[in-house]
Order: C-alpha cells, then sequence, then structure tokens
C-alpha cells in the first residue's frame, strides 16, 4: 500500500452526518481537514472532535453559495493551514415537495447550495491544486439523481453534480488532480430524521422501512460514505476519475 502524504483537505457541510464524519475519517488518515459549514459552532465541534484525537482541523462558517464568502473561507484555510488539495464537496440542503407545490424558492435554494456551491469550492480551491499539480475532488451525489419522487430539485441538482464532476476529471486531470462523486443511498443522519418528522413518522421506523428495499438489509451509516470518499481521496486512486460510485448497500444503474 502506498504510504499516505499529508495533505490539507476541505469538507463542506462538515458539520454533521456525512460531512463530519468524512471530516474524521480523512484527519485519521493524516490529513489536515478544514471543517466548512453554515453552521459554524457545529462546524466547531467537529474540528474539536478532531484535534482531541490528535488531529489538525480548522472549522469555517461560510454559504457555500456565495461567491466571497467561498473565496474568503479558501483564504482562511490557505493563511492558517495550508493551501488544500483535497476537496469534498458535501454540503447540501433539502426542500422536498411535489412538482406542483414546488416553489421557485425551494427549486433555486437546493440548485444554489448543491450546484453553485460546489462549483464556487471547486473553482476556488483547484488553483492550489494545480499548482500543487495534484488534487482529489469529490462530490457528494445521491442515487436521487436516479429520480426520486417529491425531489424534483434534489434529484436534477445531483443528476447535475455528476456531469459536472465528469467535466471536472476532463479538465483538470492534466494537472495531476482526479474528480469524482460519491452516490449515497439511504444514510441515518439528521437530514434524513427530518424528513422523517416532516412525513410524521419515527427515525427509527423511517429507516426499517427503508431499509427492506437495500438488498444488504440495512442502511447506511455515515462512516459507510466517508470510507468511499477516502478511497477516492487516496494515493491510490490516482489513476480513477470521473467515476460516480453508487453507496448504496446495492446495484443502483
Amino acid at each position: 500500500m502506498t504510504a499516505t502524504t499529508p495533505r490539507v483537505a476541505v469538507v463542506t457541510g462538515g458539520a454533521r452526518g456525512i460531512g463530519a464524519a468524512t471530516a474524521r475519517r480523512l484527519a485519521a488518515d493524516g490529513h489536515a481537514v478544514a471543517v466548512l459549514d453554515l453552521r459554524e459552532e457545529q462546524a466547531a465541534q467537529t474540528a474539536a472532535h478532531i484535534v482531541s484525537d490528535g488531529g489538525r482541523a480548522l472549522a469555517v462558517g461560510v454559504d457555500v453559495a456565495d461567491a466571497a464568502a467561498v473565496e474568503a473561507a479558501v483564504t482562511r484555510v490557505r493563511d492558517e493551514v495550508g493551501a488544500p488539495t483535497i476537496l469534498v464537496n458535501n454540503a447540501g440542503i433539502l426542500r422536498d415537495n411535489l412538482l406542483f407545490k414546488m416553489s421557485e424558492d425551494d427549486w433555486d435554494s437546493v440548485i444554489s447550495v448543491h450546484l453553485r456551491g460546489a462549483f464556487l469550492m471547486t473553482r476556488a480551491v483547484q488553483a492550489h491544486m494545480v499548482e500543487a499539480r495534484w488534487g482529489r475532488v469529490v462530490n457528494l451525489s445521491s442515487t436521487s439523481a436516479l429520480g426520486n419522487r417529491g425531489q424534483a430539485n434534489y434529484s436534477a441538482a445531483k443528476a447535475g453534480i455528476q456531469g459536472f464532476t465528469k467535466t471536472l476529471a476532463i479538465e483538470l486531470g492534466k494537472f495531476g488532480i482526479t474528480a469524482n462523486a460519491v452516490a449515497p443511498g439511504v444514510v441515518a443522519t439528521d437530514m434524513i430524521r427530518e424528513t422523517a418528522e416532516r412525513v410524521g413518522v419515527s427515525f427509527e421506523d423511517f429507516l426499517a422501512g427503508m431499509a427492506k428495499d437495500v438488498p444488504v438489509g440495512r442502511v447506511g451509516q455515515p462512516e459507510d460514505i466517508a470510507a468511499a470518499v477516502a478511497f477516492f481521496c487516496s494515493e491510490e486512486a490516482g489513476f480513477v476519475s470521473g467515476q460516480v460510485l453508487y453507496v448504496a448497500g446495492g446495484p443502483r444503474a
């Protein structure tokens, strides 16, 4: 196995769930981690957890859909931790509704955070990757990219993430930068808990119902997704680019 070279990683949406698990995993792999999130206090908790385990971490509050805020955040990471060469675009929100009930704000908000956010973050961080002639971009898609009732906005955003990822792989490959996407299925996170509350079902019953459709017989845990992300960020993944890995406990198209 190739030894891990310590890098500086940026994880958006790192305050909780998949983002927090990914930040912890990358720190355990030896990287310094900048935990970016709109929820700065929760991001600080994730960073503190990493530091208590002997790692290096910085929490930064940022709206990834705000271009000026993104530039300022990446500059702060560079100045306080080092030039980032790993980027995990995980920040996301849900505004689920059937199409005829979906407002323009529901649509715009989801597209903005997922797609505009990934674009702005990648544009800001890639400059450091190009300079280093090495980089890893991992974008979080979803099985919803294949279509999901009540998620026209989210499905469109996550499908867009896949096209964005493949284009990054083509444009950035000559600089030693890979770009890949991880598409989780149902994962036990606070975001899913909020979905269960919205439909009036207990979290446990909601997960149990979802698990019935998963071949391995359970829903995912944040650490399952973090492991897949960590592979794409590794030295060993240098010849893997432009790929979408469905981490959903069973096959997806």
